[in-house]
């Protein structure tokens, strides 16, 4: 009987099962920042699961009788098939709850929002193949960028000493919420590394060495297994996106 089974059967934890977008050997972990995102809930809620890579060009017929006509991510609790990304990680924080299982929304309403425009002005610029207009997209891109940097080097309400005087410090947290990885930096955290992976790749864009409390997000998270162990390899993220990206002309 394998630890899954014994989890499952024997102390009670809920049989989950996580279906990702397979990489391009079939196997591995494709790119799919929903996929990722979920991956990092279900090990930051600390329970046992199993992942199953999907081959989209061989969808095998079991899974297409599980969830006809849904691509992966999708998740099956207790046996029941669970398929859209927010409806799933809304029925995983109500039900995989405390003590057994942390909390992951944020505390600070705010987190929620920071960055929520990045990933739809990068993908906007990176499709781009007119001269014309891209370099106005890659500075739409970069106040983007801006602002998520203000936000995460200004400090939350918790890290403000309401005593002190003088000027307040800039933040020096790790994530969205906090020095602990929440709902908002599953969301936020594939995208934006998929953003520095490709647009170095395909445009020779770099996020800008000065905007600090991005590069200390980022870096806070290449440091957490949850992370880096539910990321697909960098190769996956650049074939995924070469006939996406757009020559310039």
């Amino acid at each position: 009987m394998s630890f899954y089974d014994i989890a499952v059967k024997k102390l009670g934890f809920p049989s989950i099962e996580l279906f990702v977008k397979a990489g391009t050997d079939g196997e591995s972990i494709g790119n799919c920042p929903f996929s990722q995102r979920l991956f990092m809930i279900l090990w930051l809620k600390g329970v046992i699961f199993n992942v199953t890579t999907v081959d989209l060009k061989r969808k095998p017929a079991d899974l297409q009788d599980l969830a006809p006509g849904t691509n992966p991510p999708f998740v099956t609790f207790n046996g029941e098939v669970k398929v859209d990304v927010n409806m799933i990680e809304e029925f995983l924080e109500e039900n995989l709850t405390p003590p057994r299982y942390p909390k992951l929304a944020p505390k600070h309403p705010e987190a929620n929002t920071a960055g929520i425009d990045v990933f739809a002005k990068f993908s906007a610029y990176i499709k781009n193949p007119r001269k014309d207009v891209n370099e106005g997209l890659e500075k739409a891109l970069l106040k983007s960028l801006k602002r998520l940097d203000e936000f995460l080097r200004t400090p939350l309400s918790d890290e403000i000493d309401a005593n002190a005087s003088g000027d307040v410090p800039e933040s020096t947290r790790s994530f969205l919420d906090g020095n602990e990885l929440t709902l908002a930096d599953c969301n936020l955290l594939p995208k934006l590394h998929i953003l520095k992976i490709v647009a170095k790749k395909y445009r020779g864009f770099e996020i800008p060495v000065e905007m600090t409390g991005v590069w200390r997000y980022l870096n806070g998270a290449y440091k957490r297994e949850e992370f880096i162990r539910t990321c697909p390899a960098e190769k996956e993220i650049q074939f995924a996106y070469l006939d996406v990206a757009k020559r310039i002309k």
